[in-house]
């Protein structure tokens, strides 16, 4: 897509496997609603969470490819129908977290122009609201910090059985933390969700669309090999 060859490329994520890449690529990266594209055949890496992303180069081949390619799969456990949008009001709230919330890791040319974004959005005539993005930060600490690696467990086990050393070394070190985890630990996850979904939804209250960085800041390949696990947390921010 990167390279003009085609229009648009479906991918996967569960994380930031759709937006970071496709920033990294200067591309518009869409992931859908969770369940508003079937996850059917998708090889999955956290089934209750996965969605299939959307890589185009514009908005509107994003849009137009969801538009084709959503709806409610009965053969998909997870499909369900996407809510109903509503229309932006006229004097939109945008939140931004706090400066403390927001780190590019020293990297300047990747903070300039999202300081540029918040100038352009305030000029077209949004108004700029301080969130707490805490709640935010905290859910998706989850997804690798908590008992959610034991659903990737889940999905890789029979494979990890027959092939384990043909998992990549970092990967296959993620996934086998999940033997480390209990079932009371997977239902104290739970209860953490709750309680930070509900203090989202109160941010929630005071905007209508919220505006982050893509990605703190590019990382290149020497730096991923030397420490694999250290920028991909980082770009996860």
């Amino acid at each position: 897509v990167a390279a003009g060859l085609v229009s648009f490329s479906l991918g996967t994520d569960t994380a930031g496997s759709g937006r970071v890449p496709a920033g990294l690529n200067n591309l518009v990266g869409l992931k859908p609603t969770k369940g508003a594209l079937s996850t059917r055949g998708v090889v999955p890496a956290c089934r209750s969470l996965d969605c299939v992303s959307v890589f185009a180069l514009t908005c509107a081949d994003a849009a137009e490819v969801q538009r084709v390619a959503e709806a409610f799969d009965p053969a998909d456990a997870f499909s369900r129908a996407r809510p109903a949008t509503k229309a932006f009001p006229a004097a939109l709230r945008i939140g931004v977290p706090a400066a403390r919330d927001l780190s590019f890791f020293g990297d300047a040319e990747a903070e300039s122009p999202f300081h540029a974004s918040l100038t352009r959005v305030t000029a077209l005539g949004a108004q700029l609201v301080e969130i707490d993005f805490a709640p935010f930060r905290e859910t998706a600490a989850l997804l690798y910090q908590g008992p959610w690696v034991a659903e990737r467990w889940a999905a890789l086990r029979t494979f990890h059985q027959k092939h384990a050393d043909a998992f990549f070394p970092v990967t296959r070190q993620i996934v086998e933390g999940a033997n480390n985890l209990s079932a009371a630990d997977a239902f104290e996850g739970f209860y953490k969700l709750a309680g930070l979904a509900r203090r989202a939804a109160a941010e929630w209250e005071k905007m209508d669309a919220l505006l982050l960085p893509t990605a703190p800041r590019p990382y290149a390949v020497a730096e991923l090999v030397a420490d694999p696990l250290g920028p991909n947390t980082r770009l996860g921010t």
